[in-house]
């Protein structure tokens, strides 16, 4: 019993140590593809043998990764409290939860983009994403007045992709909170029409 505990505890340090290394290599590298599993063993002081049995590939790390940092952000929207938390009304909390998904790309751009360009397939099949979509169109479901959530949540959740982040930001420079203003802005016009008073743009 005192075997398996160590061992246990020995498998939780190196998942720590090497989600830890990976985050740091993305961070420092100007592209996600310059970070190989090789890369981050050896950061981390495992054997490769160690890192393919724990995430399986590259793609499994990165999705572990994603999910560790997002972590307070996830405890955030299913407990927390306002604007995000599920007691907010629905109309503040869609710019609460995009503000959120903006931010977080922001902190971890480059991971962001390896994740949603690393994919064997589309990356609107994806987990992660699926788990945006399915929170944010629930969200907008409970707006009056505000036809097809969930299409709105693709069309939504499109001005946070990670590719065009690293865009606005890296290439085209734009400052932080001028990013969420402009993103709270566009989520206020989309979400215009089922407000009081909001009237939808003429053709």
């Amino acid at each position: 019993m005192p075997e398996r505990q160590s061992s246990r505890k020995d498998a939780v340090r190196n998942r720590e140590a090497v989600l830890a290394a990976a985050d740091a290599l993305f961070a420092r590298r100007e592209s996600p593809e310059d970070v190989t599993m090789a890369d981050v063993a050896a950061a981390a002081g495992v054997g490769k043998g160690t890192l393919f049995r724990a995430f399986g590939d590259r793609a499994g790390l990165l999705r572990a990764l994603y999910e560790a940092r997002l972590e307070p952000v996830g405890r955030a929207i299913e407990s927390g409290p306002p604007p995000l938390g599920p007691a907010t009304p629905p109309e503040e909390r869609v710019p609460a939860l995009l503000d959120a998904v903006l931010c977080f790309k922001l902190d971890h751009r480059r991971l962001a983009l390896a994740l949603e360009e690393g994919g064997s397939g589309s990356p609107y099949g994806e987990e992660h994403y699926a788990r945006w979509h399915g929170l944010l169109g629930g969200v907008l479901d409970r707006i009056p007045g505000l036809p097809d959530g969930d299409f709105t949540a693709h069309a939504l959740l499109a001005a946070t992709r990670a590719d065009l982040v690293e865009h606005l930001a890296g290439e085209g420079g734009v400052p932080r909170e001028e990013m969420r203003r402009r993103l709270a802005e566009f989520v206020g016009r989309v979400l215009a029409p089922a407000r009081p008073g909001g009237v939808a743009a003429e053709e």
